[in-house]
């Protein structure tokens, strides 16, 4: 019984860490542009920057950020290295069964194919998606050969080296790469996605709860539409 005891205590203090300590920790990728990426002065930048930045402040918490690798982004979160996700992550139900996801912070956006040429074959084509994700599985669905890669970076240079015929990435981050002019856009667009949310530690609901009511606010005064539009352009998909 002492044990049993022991063990609820440590469940309980464990959901009221990230709350009790002076700073909590954000993690993005920093390799998923514009959601976050990287900036010449080795910053963390991008949309997901401004945004949770602003959660912050509503939500009257003391921020940091870290980067770690989209593969084990996840595990690190469960593992106590950070307290909470912003990382352009789709709500899933397979996330949804090891983290807890606030409200989605930007609506159900399309996925979208891009290639060197028009005329790529999608369904008897090699088609590279970054590890981990919603298009990857969506590649194996179709039939498609999928070739995966850790970042949307090297997905994107896996068709221009010719490793692969086309990729499939969210349509946001597709969109400044095609206008570079040596992409174009193939195929249907595809909605996989449910919207992207923050992910935390189940065993913090609390903190969730929190990040929740600021992600609400920002959209009932306006200004989770207006980083939308600075990010990600007039046409992507905003509340």
């Amino acid at each position: 019984m002492k044990k049993l005891i022991l063990g609820t205590a440590a469940l309980a203090l464990s959901a009221g860490m990230a709350l009790a300590q002076d700073v909590v920790r954000l993690a993005t990728e920093g390799a998923y542009p514009p959601y976050n990426f990287i900036n010449d002065a080795g910053d963390v930048d991008g949309f997901e920057r401004d945004l949770g930045d602003e959660l912050c402040k509503r939500a009257e918490l003391n921020c940091t950020w870290v980067t770690n690798d989209w593969d084990s982004i996840i595990p690190n979160l469960v593992s106590g290295n950070y307290d909470a996700i912003l990382a352009g992550m789709s709500i899933s139900p397979e996330r949804q069964e090891v983290v807890a996801f606030t409200q989605p912070y930007t609506p159900p956006s399309l996925s979208a194919y891009a290639a060197l040429s028009d005329d790529v074959d999608l369904e008897n084509s090699v088609i590279s998606a970054q590890t981990g994700t919603i298009q990857a599985n969506h590649v194996v669905d179709t039939g498609a050969t999928l070739l995966e890669y850790p970042t949307s970076d090297e997905c994107v240079d896996a068709v221009r080296n010719g490793e692969a015929e086309a990729v499939l990435a969210d349509k946001d981050v597709l969109v400044p790469i095609v206008n570079e002019g040596d992409l174009v856009f193939v195929g249907e667009d595809t909605a996989l996605s449910n919207g992207i949310g923050m992910a935390f530690r189940k065993s913090d609901p609390e903190l969730k709860d929190k990040f929740d009511a600021a992600v609400q606010s920002m959209k009932d005064d306006g200004t989770l539409n207006e980083l939308i539009i600075k990010w990600m352009g007039e046409d992507s998909p905003r509340w």
